[in-house]
């Protein structure tokens, strides 16, 4: 553990130094952290024998819903926890160390985006300010306070407020990034128009019962028309992990060094495919170090040769989460 420090983390450069740190930490947290090692144990899995990244098991998702996912006996500093609809039980991340989370959103934004401080940074994310323990509002509130822009803030459901922010932050040609949930920015795109091809529009996902759900080509479209915009980018983050990959436009996702996905066979969950197969999305998250690094999500799709993937849907069985619901 003490070699595994969040700078040797977060300075991940390329897939041998990836793999090295996914091995070292596979070996800390299935012998530190009591679910995962039982479930890797219940699988007759030779722990010793799992000498390549493509050897190590994936957790999958649900035991965030009724297991304390956490090593050893650390303290917690906060509980994220998901947005859950009525009649479907929480996820619930138990963060030893919210330094981990802090670094993580931070140095992938700069890796994505540049320097915070250059922009104004817009919230439409109603739902989330309704609620405690969203890892997403934790962000948001940090990259608001970093934009150290007098105009940064939250938007509830004063539209007209926010297109009058937006019209001047366009005449002051200010680089502006507004980031909602999106039946949110679909609400707002209805009713009040603006050409802004600089913005860069966010969204987060998630019509959360408020809207019915639509084609992500489709969901574009309307919101690319509604704020002059070419492009729609996307955030692709869960409770469950404390790192997020990005999309710039068409769907199509970037993680972090520190990020990587893979795809499971839908019928064999200890399959991996290749590129361009449609599965079951892996993910290993080398920031979850204290939880779980490696999590079989609910979510279905594709990756690429140059490390790129899209969503293109749910596992029919799963429950419907607040984030990322959108079918392509």
């Amino acid at each position: 553990m003490q070699n595994l420090s969040p700078d040797r983390i977060f300075s991940v450069s390329d897939s041998q130094e990836f793999e090295k740190l996914s091995l070292e930490i596979f070996n800390y947290q299935v012998s530190n952290c009591g679910v995962y090692g039982s479930f890797v144990s219940n699988l007759g899995i030779d722990i010793q024998g799992v000498k390549e990244l493509n050897a190590i098991p994936f957790l999958p998702i649900e035991f965030f819903k009724t297991q304390k996912i956490i090593c050893s006996n650390e303290e917690v500093d906060i509980i994220f926890s998901s947005s859950g609809t009525t009649g479907l039980s929480q996820s619930r991340h138990f963060v030893h160390d919210i330094e981990f989370y802090i670094k993580s959103y931070r140095t992938a934004f700069n890796l994505f985006y540049g320097d915070i401080s250059k922009y104004t940074v817009l919230a439409l994310l109603p739902s989330y300010l309704e609620r405690e323990g969203s890892s997403l509002i934790y962000m948001v509130n940090d990259l608001i306070g970093l934009s150290k822009h007098q105009k940064s803030g939250y938007f509830l459901d004063n539209h007209d407020l926010l297109k009058q922010t937006l019209d001047e932050l366009k005449a002051t040609e200010t680089p502006t990034i507004l980031i909602g949930v999106t039946y949110a920015l679909l609400d707002f795109a209805e009713s009040h128009s603006i050409e802004f091809p600089e913005l860069i529009v966010m969204e987060t996902g998630g019509m959360k019962g408020k809207r019915k759900e639509i084609l992500r080509t489709e969901l574009h479209e309307a919101l690319g028309t509604g704020f002059g915009v070419q492009q729609i980018h996307s955030e692709y983050g869960m409770t469950e992990l404390l790192s997020q990959g990005y999309s710039k436009g068409s769907g199509i996702f970037q993680t972090p060094p520190w990020m990587k996905v893979r795809i499971r066979d839908t019928n064999d969950p200890l399959t991996l495919l290749g590129n361009e197969s449609t599965g079951g999305i892996n993910i290993i998250d080398l920031a979850n170090i204290h939880s779980c690094s490696f999590i079989a999500t609910q979510d279905l799709g594709k990756c690429y040769a140059d490390g790129s993937f899209e969503i293109l849907g749910r596992f029919d069985h799963s429950d419907i989460r607040g984030c990322n619901l959108l079918v392509q």
